[in-house]
């Protein structure tokens, strides 16, 4: 990678659908020049990390066949620069902040003809911006910004044109649920993206088969007691089959039977699917952001953990599994102390858990941080765990990568 490319953080917020389906996300790029960089706004900086981010990094491909929403200023709006991006790949989010003049104006239009989409970041009733609602395909509406008493007048008044409407910061359920009857396309918040348990929330029993079976894996037991909780639960097998099979471990055959499964894919293999089946959902629905999320945190933990220690495989292993389990409390809607009780874990992979401590608890919280897009923390976490930023960058990009293939390759089953 060349040496312009080291010093990039990569962060990214999905963008669901009113099936909860991730369809895009959004995406933000920053420079690190160390723990205590703080980046100033500059145009050629900007653009050239966005720029390179899509030609060298590869972010294109880590979208797989959703769309990148990206920030953009008047000045970077206004720029060549901008033309260097992928057409297809990106929505040009116009800042709350741009003055819309007759240029600006001017310039999103010549972009829609070129064949870019665009959307309208923040929007919270300001009437200047009604000239570019017959440009834009999007518009955010910022929740806090706009107030509940507000928000259906200003959706009312928004449909009088062809806009898809995004509800952004979406906090709570209920926020999620007034904004789908209003007639909401699409939907961005921590409600979605971060990870937390409604207090009050049952624990999904459906599960529990599975935290049994995962519990008989980690602590080695035989092949026949694994195969009799698959007996007892023809669900369960049917849907860990599916996965299985879907993403087939390179081979050029399906995989027909429970004892099949077993003897192919072995302990280590079988582990890591159990891991992932938790997060899909119920009926075998594999568009779960929480699953995504699980799958990207894992891979992220485990390639950090290869970077700091390239020959200690049961360390990436634990690594791994450390990053899966972590959701498990959101997933399962119990506390984390109680979590661990019913799974037998490496005494690392506890504490990693619980406390945030040792060499898995700062992989954990670095990739939590990440997730936050707190980059800020991130940069001192990195420095402290002696890890290259270059490292930490392309692990990004194959964690991406290695979460998007896994739910393309089962979404054609």
């Amino acid at each position: 990678m060349p040496n312009s490319l080291q010093d990039i953080f990569l962060g990214r917020q999905p963008i669901l659908n009113r099936e909860q389906h991730i369809v895009a996300y959004e995406l933000l790029f920053r420079s690190d020049t160390g723990p205590e960089a703080h980046v100033a706004d500059d145009l050629q900086a900007s653009a050239r990390v966005i720029v390179q981010a899509f030609s060298e990094l590869g972010i294109a491909s880590v979208l797989g066949d959703k769309k990148g929403f990206i920030n953009v200023s008047a000045d970077l709006l206004l720029s060549d620069l901008i033309e260097l991006l992928p057409r297809d790949k990106v929505v040009i989010e116009l800042l709350e902040t741009i003055e819309v003049t007759d240029q600006v104006i001017e310039r999103s239009r010549e972009l829609k003809q070129m064949g870019f989409s665009l959307a309208l970041d923040d929007f919270a009733g300001d009437a200047q911006f009604e000239p570019l609602f017959e440009i834009v395909e999007v518009v955010k509406v910022d929740l806090p910004l706009i107030g509940p008493d507000a928000l259906e007048r200003s959706v009312g008044f928004l449909k009088h044109w062809p806009l898809k409407l995004l509800a952004e910061k979406v906090e709570h359920i209920e926020q999620a649920t007034r904004c789908k009857d209003l007639g909401f396309d699409l939907f961005q918040g921590y409600y979605y993206a971060r990870p937390m348990v409604l207090s009050g929330k049952r624990a999904d029993t459906s599960k529990l088969p599975l935290m049994q079976l995962l519990g008989l894996v980690l602590d080695d037991a035989d092949t026949g007691a694994i195969e009799q909780v698959f007996k007892h639960d023809p669900s369960l097998s049917y849907n860990l089959l599916r996965l299985v099979n879907s993403v087939a471990m390179g081979m050029r055959y399906k995989i027909g039977s429970l004892k099949q499964a077993l003897v192919v894919l072995g302990r280590q293999q079988l582990q890591r699917w159990l891991q992932l089946l938790l997060f899909v959902n119920e009926g075998g629905d594999l568009h779960s952001p929480l699953l995504e999320l699980a799958a990207t945190r894992g891979k992220l933990m485990e390639l950090l953990a290869v970077a700091q220690a390239r020959k200690d495989k049961d360390f990436h292993d634990r690594a791994f599994m450390t990053g899966i389990m972590s959701l498990l409390d959101t997933l399962l809607g119990m506390p984390m102390e109680e979590v661990v009780r019913q799974v037998n874990l490496a005494g690392e992979v506890e504490n990693a858990l619980l406390n945030r401590d040792g060499k898995l608890g700062e992989l954990l919280l670095l990739a939590e941080k990440l997730e936050q897009n707190d980059f800020d923390a991130a940069a001192e976490l990195r420095v402290k765990m002696q890890l290259k930023q270059s490292d930490l960058t392309q692990a990004q990009l194959e964690a991406m990568r290695w979460a998007n293939a896994l739910k393309e390759t089962a979404e054609g089953l």
